[in-house]
């Protein structure tokens, strides 16, 4: 398993949040630490992650997939994302 970092722009018109959230949500383990950015544990790579979020996307719409490795990552985040990034990165 490996964590991929999750962030999207969901432009006008349409803004299909509840696919797009549910897509990410069904890909493994997952915390959604910022507004419009999630962290999922998954055993896909980055390319199939993108794919399965942008189908339930806009054409519009805008989405980054970033494989996180290592233990180097810093921010101000609640206890709750720390401990979730300690056990899955």
């Amino acid at each position: 398993m490996s964590a991929v970092l999750i962030s999207y722009d969901l432009n006008n018109p349409g803004q299909k949040y509840e696919k797009v959230i549910e897509a990410i949500k069904s890909l493994g383990d997952w915390i959604h630490i910022l507004q419009s950015t999630w962290i999922v544990s998954t055993s896909l790579t980055s390319d199939a992650v993108r794919d399965k979020v942008k189908a339930q996307a806009d054409d519009n719409d805008l989405i980054l997939v970033v494989s996180i490795t290592g233990d180097s990552y810093s921010g101000w985040l609640r206890q709750k994302s720390w401990d979730w990034l300690k056990k899955h990165v």
